[in-house]
């Protein structure tokens, strides 16, 4: 996992920042996913949207399996970068980062590949405690009161993210616009 101070080496011999904290997601009735990210020790609030992609499920995945584009926001620098998990769980959802996506249409399979040397993000995610119908509502009416009455439940758990780096996309874009 993480070395020390949050940083950890790639494949490609790259270090990557590591986030860990806790996130607080809706699970939506339509399959969409909504909620934020808290990264510790520094209590930086980051923004989770996802939507289930629709796919053919390969009939080893089993019933749960869905695909989900998953967009982070970082509300600070009013940037976001997406990419597809996989969900498993029905109201108490795993979400974790597909290697290849062989088998998928073409769009879905452009979108889990590393493209242009860029670094790929890894998200890991594993559903803690689990609300529901009052106890959930009263999480949403606090923590994201635009989602009240969606009959959404909560998933709240661990969460790390590697390779997800703001900083970096915003010197590319210096350096292009440079030239």
């Amino acid at each position: 996992m993480a070395e020390e101070g949050g940083e950890v080496e790639s494949r490609t011999g790259k270090v990557e920042k590591v986030m860990e904290g806790v996130a607080s997601i809706a699970l939506l009735p339509c399959g969409s996913i909504s909620g934020h990210f808290i990264q510790l020790p520094y209590s930086i609030c980051y923004g989770l949207h996802g939507t289930e992609l629709e796919c053919e499920r390969e009939c080893s995945r089993g019933e749960d399996y869905r695909l989900i584009k998953l967009t982070i926001t970082d509300f600070n620098r009013k940037k976001e970068q997406a990419l597809v998990v996989e969900c498993r769980g029905h109201d108490a959802a795993r979400f974790h980062s597909i290697e290849h996506a062989h088998g998928w249409e073409n769009d879905v399979v452009g979108m889990v590949e590393q493209r242009d040397g860029n670094n790929k993000i890894l998200v890991s995610f594993a559903c803690e405690t689990l609300k529901a119908e009052k106890a959930a509502e009263d999480h949403i009416r606090q923590f994201m009161p635009k989602l009240a009455g969606l009959n959404a439940v909560v998933n709240i758990g661990q969460m790390s993210i590697t390779g997800l780096d703001f900083e970096a996309e915003e010197s590319e874009l210096r350096l292009d616009q440079d030239v």
